[in-house]
């Protein structure tokens, strides 16, 4: 049963709340803790702002919300308090505001018209709904009328009217006859966007009784029907027989001839018209134009070009349509209608205005006494929308007051707020064409502190291995954390331990004495709280006796030792793994408490042995592998091949069979296992020997199947463990009679190679599946679901027929027989071939483009219909280029990449963008014979990134005090750039880092002078770059200021560059693929330094990976990388003790799309080419002088001699493409 008010909400209403909170704060996901926090209401879900409900079905109007404690609910209806207990009819949803209105239990809807509006409260607020407007849906029936035939002369323009009845929402007009067949339109009739049909000249054709309009109601899913309209068009022949019937010999008479008229415009009217629309809508124009011949229309828009990749032609191009339109898009749209006697225009002066839409909507804001923050509403739209600030649902101007509380037009400013402070408030941003409402919520929290670890937990890790202790904790203010060792220990300072942002203790390398109690305290300004918990330091599990290699002989024994030494208190479990496999079920393998043994070995124990060793905190293993041996053989037996069988006899001769027996040769001390049977077919294939049948070695004599039209040989093989024996010398021939093929041809197929031909395949017989003289193919063909008769031909010593003159890319039922002197094979079942395919002729529509983020965008796209493929779907490609940077506009190398998508799939990635770029991008359907057309190109543009690092960064003209730095501006900005971080410090003689400095410098400098430094002091810089996004990747240098007049003295004249510090190990960059990475660096120092890179994942908290460079290079190849992987990487110089080059940080290419670069546009290509053709002229030079002396080739005489008009060499259709491939070209456009 439903209730008439919602009292309580879901437990699990906090969720939202922490996803939506903008603070400092950080709430855990507790369930203990969510439970106790107080938040204020938040609606969760509500109906349209516009709602058209069904009139005989109830009324649902939603109205969820969360908070804590659960909010209550109330509504207005048209501005009043909408009390529901005093409505029968309307009742409200449990635990909710949503309410239900009876309407299929007596109630009217028309009753319930009106505008609703939701409050859900709560101690900490109250936020509202939109303002939903209820309106029944209408669909009225037709008004009856007396419709008049339309009686027209041919060529002239007619127009039948629609107008449907006025419904809610509007209705979709479509004309049919009575047999509910669609009329058919063209650029002659077509249907307006009024509804009416237009016809730009009648033909006797059009004579009908039967137009009729329908209208569909969607939303009542009912379809009203109009009176059938009669039209009758009088030609001129049947005219002048009229006239001729009626006026006498002397009489003159005709009607003229249809006479040919210029364009005029039936609709719009006039020579001009204007139109609104709102941003983001679909722009619909129509111009539809009477006269003969049948105009053509076409779209321009006046001082400007109508918008690439949004412009659509509807209707025969009778209506212009642009999509999403915005404020750009205003202006005056021509359309020109014209055919050979000339031309009309009418000229739509198009506005596009605009609803509010947001640029900042407010978000809710999470606060801890005494704080401050902002809420921040801002909207556009044309005309300029206007900003109110509700508070609670009241008006800020008559809310009650918060001193905390400042309005600020479209900013509201919170200072030291107060529990008090906690509210709703909704920011309305409106114009004449709507509105925007958005509730966010201020929510003021004190909490003391809470440690939600529990208490005396305990940690366990093994020794020399990291050790995290958690201390979860929550508390407003943000409570600050401190760790002691012991119940009364010290504080927890220093190098040794690792202090984590959410309270965890982390110690790097755990040793013995770091056993103990570990106490967590966490305090605010409104209380304190400790808890204890317990670390263990565990003995490693160690192989103190590992598995050996092991040789040993067949059907003997062997044992693997794996003794191990482990920490007391931990269990360990041992597990053998065979080639890393479980043991095989095999009661010889026995498994001892320390070892593994193995009884009567055999060959397939051969292998690799591992022992695991696992405890709950640690695993170790080790291998070891076993080769298996034969034992040596007794010195007074000799094995050997049995010597080959004879006396060969042929017996109980047949047409399909035969017996052959023959005599053993000697064994040699091996038992023979089988005799192997061969034939030779002395008619067909002569030498050649064939494998027939096996049989055990204990028989001599078999029964043998023979074929039709085969002169057999046959010969005996005998074979031991050993192996085998020389074949026997061969019997006696037998020629069998021939007979009708029992087989037809293998692999039959039907692929066409010419969009209008069809190539018929099929493997040939062998000789021996012949069965007589005179082998002949009967090929037969016809058309698939067509009623066609078989069409056959007889070909002979060819594998292959091409039938000519067939559609494009059709089924067909394809079959092929074999025949000989005596008759026909069995009939052959049919497969199904296609004729040749054409390329595609559609390309995709509705292209659209999602981007995800600065370097991945998502594309979608509609399939193109099956019939327009004309042939094999295959897939999508998207070729998509970049158009310009939008940070810089210079010429540049454009890339075309291309995607491919398999099979009928319509949407996928496109990986590998760069930052705050424009690109574009169309989509082509591949069968196949190849590419279709292309979809009109689609511009987007991806966001801002992070810059690259500076291209440079130089220092000099050192002083006592000062420094210059130079810079350059970063190779890939990646948006625009907003300001350079500098920061530096000191560093002594022992390397170790002083105070850091850190400076903002603007984006339009490129140096810098710092002053008042130290003298004769070496300083470390960090040069970075910054965008709206963040901070890019760092450079770093080193310089000395001089040293004062008592010490070394200063540089010559002139000297105004920094001498660089050695040894130094600087700018270190990084070209990366999708598997490995080229590492160069720049080396100032001592010469003959040794190298090494060290690398890792980034991010990471393992060991780095180390590389030796050979020799002195300064560039190594790193490999095995991870495909899409961002790593880190640094250089050193082996022998200098904590020397090494500051991290660079790449990210290796991802794995879904391989590139190639287009060889037909790279120099050293172009240039072998034409050396290649150059030869070739030479050598055709030199033949045509040879033969005029007289002479020929003999591989021309054999080509002439042997040419068969039958095997023609077939053009190859590859139908195959590259996944991802790229093309070249230089673009002139700026970047």
């Amino acid at each position: 049963m439903m209730k008439k008010k919602s009292i309580s909400a879901s437990k699990a209403s906090l969720v939202f709340f922490l996803c939506q909170m903008i603070s400092a704060l950080d709430v855990p996901l507790d369930s203990k803790l969510l439970e106790e926090l107080s938040q204020p209401p938040t609606i969760t879900q509500q109906s349209p702002k516009d709602y058209i409900v069904d009139p005989r079905e109830n009324i649902v109007i939603q109205c969820e919300a969360k908070g804590k404690p659960p909010p209550s609910f109330s509504w207005t209806r048209n501005g009043t308090h909408f009390d529901i207990d005093k409505d029968e009819q309307v009742t409200m949803k449990p635990n909710s505001g949503t309410l239900v209105i009876n309407i299929m239990n007596g109630g009217k809807a028309e009753a319930y018209e009106g505008v609703y509006q939701c409050t859900a409260r709560n101690e900490r607020g109250a936020a509202i709904s939109n303002n939903i407007v209820i309106r029944p849906s209408r669909s009225p029936l037709w008004t009856k009328e007396k419709l008049e035939p339309n009686q027209v002369r041919e060529g002239d323009s007619l127009v039948l009217h629609c107008r449907p009845p006025v419904g809610l929402p509007p209705p979709i007009i479509f004309w049919m006859d009575n047999a509910f067949q669609r009329l058919p339109q063209s650029e002659r009739v077509s249907q307006g966007l009024n509804g009416d049909l237009y016809f730009s000249n009648v033909q006797p054709e059009d004579t009908r009784e039967d137009y009729i309009c329908y209208a569909r109601f969607n939303h009542t899913q009912t379809i009203q029907q109009k009176q059938p309209i009669s039209v009758k068009v009088f030609s001129m022949d049947s005219l002048n027989d009229t006239i001729a019937a009626n006026l006498s010999d002397t009489d003159i008479y005709g009607a003229k001839p249809v006479t040919e008229r210029p364009p005029i415009l039936l609709t719009p009217t006039g020579t001009t018209s204007n139109k609104v629309e709102l941003r983001g809508n679909v722009l619909l124009l129509e111009c539809i134009a009477a006269g003969l011949p049948t105009p053509v229309i076409r779209w321009i828009k006046e001082g400007g070009e109508l918008p690439a990749n949004r412009t659509f032609f509807e209707n025969f191009k009778k209506t212009l349509k642009i999509i999403d339109v915005s404020e750009a898009d205003s202006g005056n749209y021509k359309c020109i209608a014209r055919n050979i006697l000339g031309s009309t225009h009418h000229v739509i002066s198009v506005t596009v205005k605009a609803a509010p839409y947001w640029i900042t909507a407010p978000r809710n804001l999470v606060l801890s006494p005494g704080e401050d923050g902002t809420l921040i509403c801002r909207a556009n739209g044309n005309p300029k929308p206007s900003i109110s600030w509700l508070a609670n649902g009241v008006p800020i101007a008559i809310a009650p007051e918060d001193p905390s509380r400042k309005v600020d037009g479209d900013t509201i400013i919170f200072s030291a707020v107060q529990e008090r402070s906690s509210a709703v408030y909704q920011c309305n941003a409106s114009n004449e064409y709507g509105y925007l409402l958005a509730n966010a919520f201020v929510n003021v929290l004190a909490e003391p502190p809470r440690i939600l670890t529990p208490a005396n937990k305990l940690y366990q890790v093994i020794l020399d291995s990291p050790a995290l202790i958690d201390c979860a904790y929550f508390g407003s203010p943000k409570p600050e954390i401190e760790w002691f060792k012991g119940v009364k220990g010290s504080i927890l300072r220093g190098n040794e331990y690792v202090f984590h942002d959410n309270g965890t203790l982390e110690i790097p390398v755990a040793q013995k004495d770091s056993t103990g109690t570990y106490t967590c305290v966490a305090r605010n300004e409104l209380g304190k709280i400790q808890n204890e918990v317990q670390l263990e330091v565990k003995d490693p599990t160690m192989i103190i006796k590992q598995p050996e290699y092991k040789v040993i002989q067949r059907y003997g024994h062997v044992s693997f030792e794996c003794i191990i030494k482990h920490d007391s208190t931990l269990i360990p479990t041992v597990i053998w793994l065979k080639d890393n496999d479980e043991l095989p079920d095999d009661e010889r393998f026995l498994v001892g408490k320390d070892n593994l043994t193995i009884m009567n070995v055999t060959d397939k124990d051969d292998g690799t042995y591992t022992c695991i060793v696992n405890t709950t905190l640690d695993s170790v293993s080790a291998s070891a592998v076993l080769t298996v041996v034969a034992a040596p053989p007794t010195p007074a037996i000799i094995y050997a091949r049995p010597n080959p069988p004879f006396d060969l006899e042929l017996t109980g001769q047949l047409e399909r069979s035969i017996e052959l027996s023959w005599i053993p040769g000697d064994e040699n001390n091996s038992p023979i296992t089988s005799f192997v049977i061969e034939y030779e077919d002395g008619l067909h294939e002569p030498g050649v020997w064939h494998y027939q049948t096996e049989v055990p070695g204990s028989q001599t004599t078999v029964q043998l199947k023979l074929s039709p039209y085969v002169n057999y040989s046959f010969r005996v093989i005998a074979v031991n463990e050993i192996g085998r024996s020389q074949p026997s010398e061969p019997s006696e021939q037998y020629l069998t009679k021939s007979a009708n093929p029992d087989e037809n041809p293998s692999n039959v197929q039907g692929i066409g190679s010419e969009p209008d031909n069809l190539v018929i395949t099929w493997e040939s017989l062998k000789g021996f599946q012949s069965n007589g003289p005179g082998l002949q193919y009967k090929v037969s063909w016809r058309q698939k679901d067509v009623d066609d008769e078989w069409t056959s031909v007889v070909v002979a010593n060819v594998s292959k027929y091409i039938v000519s003159g067939t559609p494009t890319f059709v089924p067909y039922e394809i079959k092929v027989q074999a025949l000989n002197d005596l008759g026909y094979a069995p009939e052959p079942s049919e497969v199904i071939g296609h004729s040749g395919e054409d390329l595609p002729m559609v390309a995709p529509g509705n292209v659209q483009v999602h981007v995800i983020n600065s370097t991945l965008a998502k594309v979608h796209w509609d399939p193109v219909p099956l019939k327009s493929v004309r042939g094999h779907l295959q897939g999508y490609k998207v070729y998509y280029w970049k158009v310009q940077s939008l940070s810089r506009r210079s010429k540049r190398h454009i890339e075309k990449k291309i995607l491919t998508f398999r099979g009928n799939k319509t949407f996928g990635m496109l990986p590998g963008l760069e930052p705050y770029s424009s690109y574009k991008l169309n989509v082509r359907v591949v069968n196949g014979k190849g590419e279709g057309p292309a979809s009109p190109d689609k511009v987007f543009k991806t966001p801002e990134g992070v810059p690259s690092s500076p291209s440079f960064l130089k220092i000099t003209n050192p002083t006592l005090d000062s420094l210059t730095l130079e810079w350059g501006s970063p190779t890939h900005p990646n948006g625009v750039l907003i300001s350079y971080i500098l920061k530096f410090q000191p560093i002594n003689n022992t390397h170790e880092l002083g105070p850091l400095v850190e400076i903002r410098i603007p984006a339009n400098e490129s140096s810098l002078i710092l002053k008042n430094l130290n003298y004769s002091t070496r300083y470390k810089f960090y040069f970075n770059a910054q965008t709206s996004v963040g901070s890019g990747s760092q450079i770093t240098e080193e310089a000395v200021t001089i040293m004062d007049e008592a010490g070394i003295p200063r540089p010559a004249v002139g000297a105004g560059k920094v001498q660089p510090l050695y040894p130094r190990i600087r700018n270190v960059t990084t070209a990366a693929a999708e598997t490995y990475a080229n590492i160069s660096w720049e080396y100032e120092g001592p010469d003959h330094a040794n190298f090494y890179v060290e690398y890792g994942v980034a991010g990471s908290k393992e060991d780095w990976k180390k590389e030796i460079v050979n020799g002195s290079r300064s560039f190594f190849v790193l490999k095995g990388l991870t495909p899409g992987t961002a790593y880190k990487v640094r250089v050193g110089a082996e022998g200098l003790s904590g020397f090494r080059s500051s991290e660079d940080v790449f990210e290796t290419g991802p794995a879904m799309a391989s590139r190639q670069v287009d060889i037909a546009t790279q120099g050293w290509f172009i240039g072998l080419m034409c050396a290649v053709a150059l030869l070739i002229l030479i050598l055709l030079i030199v033949c045509f002088i040879r033969r005029n002396k007289g002479g020929k080739y003999p591989v021309k005489e054999k080509e002439d001699a042997h040419a068969d008009p039958e095997i023609q060499p077939m053009k190859e259709d590859d139908g195959t493409f590259g996944e991802y491939r790229l093309f070249s070209f230089v673009s002139s456009a700026p970047f």
